[in-house]
Parts: structure tokens; C-alpha cells; sequence
């Protein structure tokens, strides 16, 4: 009696979830714009999103100001990143992260010191490798960094640095100084001229109402080893700036949480329902958004329910069957069927940007012109 009346549970929870299934329209997205962007690509087996998506941004950016396609090498930034990541680490006695992560502003700031470079000159593969993984290589490093925290010689041996570069040169490749491309010989600088991506015109824009409107302050998340600035607008008009740089032609790098349920890549969607109540109906179809106010995204960064997670590259909008607004984000997890639905892409609400965008880093020419003039721009 006990076995039947367990099997007419099981099915009649089975036909509540087929029921709320069946009652959920499947998503239909028509794209309204649709930005020129390179081939969606796997970052591996890495922590290095931040590199795939802004190298995927300015990918954008040189066709976008030149016409022309470029395939930039993700991994040179990241070989470039990991010696100040280091420095960092070690000139705060340990006391600081050392991990794979980091920020849009990071390849920025790599562009402005060491140029670029296209994927054929350095690919941060070994011959017989195929897929990226950085695990041991960032163990390793680490290691041998606290060691030269724990300071056994009593005196900091300048030898740090060498050794450093010699265990990235080993997983990564020998750092370069020249290469030839279609034909013509570059350094990563004069690369970078050619190819016309000036670093200093581009910015980070976020929304968070503990620091002053309107000016740049210092963010403190995990990830901004570097200390970079960011721009601080209300949140309507964070989400303005969004639109009018999709509006004007213009990409954007976005930096935000994924760790909800309601981001799915393998559905191909980000959403933050009304109704909690059940959240993976969210990812099957349409259903009623939650309003997000300042305060809530406020709210939801302070108690740590907003982290600092993935960064990803915005190329276009859409609207679903029901007219509600998304935005066409290009992930940089491959594109397995199993994995992605949508060609790794992903499309994310408007409601998902308002509570979930950390920053976004864009050209300032896709400002709106009130913004850029309280900003100082």
C-alpha cells in the first residue's frame, strides 16, 4: 500500500511539472539589432572570461572603426596580466588575490603597455595542445609566490619576478617583441596603432548609490586587482547608455553575475522572474518580470546575492513573442548544442542588466551626450 501510494505521489508531481511545463510558451526572440561580431569561442578550461570577451569586443571595435577582421590573440593580453597580478600579490605581502579573474579595464590596460597582437603570432598553446587550461599553471605560480611572501632568504630576492616569467613562458609562450602579419612586421604596439585602438577611449560604466553619482571611483570586488576606475550613473541611465551605444553601432563588454538559476546557457537565456516560486519555468518561457529599483540592486551587491562572475560581450537587442526587451550577449563557452542553444549566445533581459550588470566598458563615443557632459568627458 506504502509503494502504491509513493508511485501516485511521484506521478502526480511529474504531471505538475509537465503541466507547468506545457503552460509556458516556449521563447520566440526576433533580434532588432545585430552587431558585427568575430566566432564564438571556448576560453577552456580558464577563469580568463575577461580576456575572451573584451578581445572579443575590440574585435568588434576594429571593424567597427577600420572594416576590417582581426582574430587578436586573448592569451598574450593574459600572459602580459598575470606578471602585475603578481607584483600585486606580492607587494601586499599575500594579503590580496591571486587568481585567473579579472576585468574588462585589465586588457585595457594591457593594450596601453603592451599593445596586441593577432592569434596566428601567439596562440598560449603548447604544439600538441588544443584547449586552454590553467589550473597547474596558476598553482604553481601561486605557490612559488607565497613562498617568496614567506620570505625564507629574510630579504626579498629580486629573482621573483624572473621566475615568475619563466613558469608563464613555459605554459604560455615566450613573451613577444615582433611578428609578421599578412606580410608586414609589427611590434604588439605598432600592431595596436594599425589596427587603431587608442585604450584611452574607453571607459567603465556602473550603478551603485554608496559612492557619488557622476564621478569614478575605485569598485571593490575580488577581481579589480588592478584598481581601476569606474564611472558612476544612476541606474535608468546606465541602462540608457546601454542602449544608445547598441543604437550608434557600438558593442559592449559587460561584466555580471551568472550564478542564478534564471542564466541559462544551455536554454539560452537570463531572466529574473516576479514569481520565485519556481524558477526553472523562468528558462522555458516568457513569464512576468520583478521591477528593479536602485535600492534592490543595491541591496542584492551588498548582501553578496550579486557577484562579480563572468564577463561576456554585448552585440545586439531582441524582443520575445511578448515584446519585452533582451539583450544579444556573445559567451565565450563554445558552442555545443549541449551546452548552448542559441550559437553561444545568450539572451538576457533588461531586468537581468538593471540587477545583475556589475559595469560595463565601452568606447566613450557611445555616450549619451548628457552623460559624457556630467561626466567630464
Amino acid at each position: 500500500m506504502k509503494k502504491i501510494t509513493f508511485c501516485l505521489l511521484v506521478l502526480f508531481a511529474f504531471a505538475k511539472a509537465l503541466q507547468a511545463q506545457q503552460t509556458t510558451a516556449p521563447y520566440i526572440f526576433t533580434d532588432l539589432i545585430n552587431l558585427e561580431a568575430t566566432p564564438v569561442i571556448s576560453q577552456g578550461n580558464t577563469g580568463t572570461c575577461w580576456s575572451f570577451s573584451t578581445s572579443s569586443f575590440l574585435e568588434s571595435e576594429i571593424t567597427r572603426i577600420t572594416g576590417k577582421t582581426v582574430d587578436l590573440s586573448e592569451m598574450y593580453t593574459v600572459r602580459n596580466t598575470y606578471p602585475a597580478k603578481a607584483e600585486n600579490y606580492i607587494m601586499r605581502q599575500g594579503k590580496a588575490q591571486f587568481s585567473e579573474g579579472g576585468l574588462a579595464h585589465d586588457v585595457i590596460k594591457s593594450v596601453a603597455r603592451f599593445g596586441l597582437v593577432p592569434l596566428d603570432a601567439y596562440t598560449g598553446l603548447a604544439p600538441t595542445e588544443n584547449r586552454h587550461t590553467h589550473a597547474e599553471m596558476v598553482a604553481v605560480v601561486k605557490s612559488m609566490l607565497d613562498t617568496y611572501v614567506e620570505n625564507p632568504g629574510r630579504k626579498l630576492s629580486k629573482k621573483w619576478k624572473p621566475a615568475v616569467s619563466s613558469i608563464l613562458d613555459l605554459y604560455l609562450g615566450e613573451n613577444l617583441t615582433e611578428f609578421t602579419y599578412n606580410g608586414k612586421k609589427y611590434t604588439p604596439q605598432s600592431f595596436a596603432a594599425a589596427i587603431e585602438i587608442n585604450p584611452s577611449k574607453y571607459i567603465t560604466l556602473t550603478s551603485y548609490t554608496h559612492e557619488k553619482f557622476y564621478t569614478s571611483f575605485i569598485l571593490n570586488i575580488p577581481d579589480n586587482f588592478s584598481n581601476g576606475s569606474f564611472y558612476n550613473v544612476p541606474l535608468e541611465e546606465f541602462v540608457s547608455n546601454i542602449d544608445n551605444a547598441l543604437d550608434k553601432g557600438f558593442t559592449i563588454t559587460l561584466d555580471c553575475d551568472v550564478s542564478e538559476k534564471t542564466f541559462s546557457s544551455k536554454h539560452g537565456v537570463a531572466v529574473i522572474p516576479a514569481n520565485t516560486s519556481n524558477v526553472k519555468i523562468a528558462v522555458l518561457g516568457p513569464e512576468n518580470e520583478k521591477n528593479i529599483t536602485q535600492q534592490f540592486r543595491q541591496d542584492e551587491f551588498e548582501n553578496y546575492n550579486t557577484t562579480d562572475d563572468h564577463l561576456m560581450h554585448i552585440t545586439g537587442k531582441a524582443k520575445d513573442q511578448n515584446g519585452t526587451i533582451y539583450y544579444k550577449v556573445k559567451n565565450s563557452w563554445g558552442t555545443d548544442s549541449a551546452r548552448t542553444k542559441y550559437d553561444g549566445y545568450v539572451y538576457m533581459s533588461a531586468a537581468y542588466i538593471k540587477l545583475k550588470a556589475i559595469s560595463v566598458l565601452m568606447h566613450k563615443d557611445a555616450l549619451l551626450s548628457s552623460t559624457k557632459k556630467k561626466l567630464g568627458l
